[in-house]
């Protein structure tokens, strides 16, 4: 298995090399150069697996055995899922009307992302301590992501993770979860703006070459190949759960549509990789009022709006949904050329109208909705009532499309819930409902440590400043924060 750029000025790289990077030399995302496919077969001798045992399946397809044996593999990932608070790392429930919900926010920030933040740590850990070396993580978050890579990389020895929020943009709880790690290896920072903001000088770190190798510097954002390589399996389990695929013979597979709440597009991104290798999945994006996604989908106008709005789902309030480049090439035929000529003019212009047999290819693999702030509090309302069973105002995006799109009689849907409810007390409690998250609360009394980026401010220069300091203190074996 060898890896390429979504660009196509790089090619032949492996999982080690692609793991321990960010964006690919070129400005593109890595992508395997040949993606496998799953025959009824295979899917059928899965069914009876767990979530647990098939991500070991999953990723034994896209990392070669000579990088991690097999018996190495199942043992990382062991290890990475073993702290969750369900048994099997994740839980379906199924709820009134055919509405099935796959849980995903068990870990230890109560986010989806915990899961694949998890197991791509473990996976840096094992070559870090084959090679004796370190690395610099650089991570900028619109809520979650920031929370599980400090949680999933602290204390780590051979680490150091440096996150950028944006202020005031999050929730307390989302904020807590990474302001008050206090190891040394974790630095915060909280910059005047949106996520979006965020990623322009993060993009501008990652193309310094020199300042990447001497410094080991990463991503564990889902730019990171092996963030989207784990959500596939995901989308695979939700399938063998719910599609009755054991009272089919053949060739013939039961579909299966599932419903994702999107903002930076990495989890679907997961999900059109699943049905690129042979699962019958419909997949749905759903947004909230920051619609670039939808209006990508539903008119081929992938341009950003003026800003970011700041809605009830904080953490896809994205107007860049980055991994929709790894998308366009999947649709494209692998098409490297167009994907670069298209994303060039897009990070020029913020403006991009897609070529129309683009266009139609990405609608026979995708289909799109928005939601607005009043119709996710509707949603939770509802999903209560009828339930008794409370979501997150990102989860709710996706039950929003359940209520107002029913599903066809026989017909099977799997919404994705990507975090606790207890991670967002006020909307929950705006939406008149009650939740219990004292264990949560007690985040406000601890102490905090971080610093801060103001408008005006070089936030480039800030962050390297912090990146080569850091740096130095590890050389000279000190701690950074004395």
């Amino acid at each position: 298995m060898r890896y390429c750029s979504t660009r196509g000025g790089v090619r032949g790289w492996d999982f080690r090399d692609v793991l321990f990077s960010g964006y690919a030399p070129d400005g593109g995302m890595f992508m395997p150069e040949e993606i496998p496919s799953l025959p009824p077969a295979i899917l059928r001798s899965w069914s009876s697996l767990s979530y647990q045992q098939l991500v070991c399946e999953v990723c034994s397809l896209f990392i070669p055995e000579q990088l991690i044996p097999r018996q190495d593999l199942d043992a990382l990932i062991s290890s990475a899922l073993s702290k969750f608070s369900v048994p099997d790392a994740v839980r379906m429930v199924k709820l009134k009307d055919s509405l099935s919900i796959l849980e995903l926010f068990h870990g230890e920030t109560l986010a989806f992302k915990d899961l694949a933040m998890r197991c791509t740590t473990r996976f840096l850990e094992y070559f870090l301590r084959k090679e004796k070396s370190r690395i610099t993580i650089l991570v900028g978050t619109s809520g979650d992501t920031g929370g599980s890579a400090i949680s999933s990389a602290c204390g780590l020895s051979a680490v150091d993770v440096v996150v950028v929020f944006p202020r005031g943009r999050i929730t307390m709880v989302q904020e807590k979860q990474m302001t008050t790690h206090l190891e040394d290896n974790v630095h915060v920072f909280a910059a005047d703006g949106s996520s979006d903001d965020i990623d322009v000088p993060l993009r501008k770190l990652f193309t310094d070459l020199d300042l990447v190798k001497s410094h080991g510097l990463m991503s564990l954002n889902s730019v990171n190949w092996s963030r989207i390589l784990v959500q596939l399996a995901h989308f695979i389990y939700a399938y063998l759960q719910l599609s009755d695929l054991q009272n089919t013979e053949g060739d013939s597979l039961p579909d299966l549509e599932v419903v994702v709440p999107t903002g930076g597009a990495g989890n679907i991104t997961a999900g059109c990789i699943v049905k690129h290798m042979g699962i019958p999945l419909r997949l749905v994006a759903v947004v909230n009022s920051n619609d670039i996604l939808h209006r990508t989908v539903q008119s081929g106008d992938f341009s950003m709006a003026q800003s970011v709005q700041q809605t009830l789902a904080p953490a896809i309030d994205v107007q860049d949904p980055y991994n929709m480049e790894r998308v366009f090439w999947l649709v494209s035929g692998k098409d490297g050329v167009l994907v670069k000529d298209m994303m060039e003019q897009f990070q020029k212009t913020h403006r991009l109208s897609l070529p129309e047999m683009l266009h139609k290819e990405l609608c026979s693999v995708l289909s799109s909705g928005s939601v607005s702030d009043e119709g996710i509090m509707e949603a939770m309302v509802k999903c209560w009532k009828e339930n008794q069973y409370l979501v997150c105002p990102h989860t709710a995006v996706a039950v929003w499309h359940h209520y107002h799109c029913p599903i066809n009689p026989g017909g099977k849907r799997c919404c994705i819930a990507t975090a606790s409810p207890a991670k967002f007390v006020e909307t929950v409690q705006k939406a008149g409902l009650a939740i219990d998250a004292e264990a949560l609360r007690a985040l406000e009394t601890r102490e905090t440590r971080c610093k801060d980026l103001e408008q005006g401010e070089d936030w480039e220069a800030a962050l390297r400043e912090c990146i080569k300091a850091v740096g130095s203190a590890r050389q000279r074996g000190e701690p950074f924060y004395a």
